[in-house]
C-alpha cells in the first residue's frame, strides 16, 4: 500500500508499506503526479520505502514505468529513501539515463531528502 505524505505544493511524496499493487499506483500515485504536472509543469517526487522492493507487484512496476515514460521530460527531482544500499546506488545512477535528478537517501536523512526535492538545498 502507498500513502501520500503531506508536503509543500511543489512536490508529491509517498510512503510504501507492505505489498504495493497496481491499484496503489492507479488510486494514489498517478492522480497526485498528474495534478502536480498540471500545477507546476514538472515532477518533484519523494518515495519512502518502508517495505522490501520484492513487495511491489508486477502491476505496480508496470504502472511505475508507464508513469515515468508518460512524463519523461517533466521529471525534475526525485528521491528514494531506503536503507538498502543497492536501491540507493541504482537511484543515484538513474540520473545518467533519464532527464531530471534522482538521488537515493538513507532513512535517517529523510529531512535532507525532503529539502532537496522541495528545492531548498542543492
Amino acid at each position: 500500500m502507498i500513502h501520500q505524505i503531506d508536503t509543500t505544493d511543489n512536490i508529491v511524496a509517498f510512503r510504501a508499506l507492505a505489498e504495493v499493487t497496481k491499484e496503489d499506483f492507479l488510486t494514489a500515485v498517478i492522480p497526485a503526479v498528474e495534478h502536480l504536472v498540471k500545477q507546476t509543469n514538472e515532477i518533484n517526487f519523494l518515495l519512502v520505502l518502508d517495505t522490501d522492493i520484492k513487495n511491489f507487484t508486477a502491476g505496480a512496476w508496470l504502472q511505475d514505468a508507464l508513469l515515468g515514460l508518460k512524463h519523461l521530460g517533466k521529471w525534475n527531482r526525485a528521491a528514494i529513501i531506503t536503507d538498502t544500499e543497492e536501491i540507493i546506488s541504482f537511484t543515484n545512477g538513474f540520473s545518467f539515463i533519464v532527464p531530471g535528478e534522482f538521488r537515493g537517501y538513507k532513512k535517517v536523512d529523510f529531512n535532507k531528502a525532503l529539502n532537496w526535492v522541495e528545492g531548498n538545498i542543492s
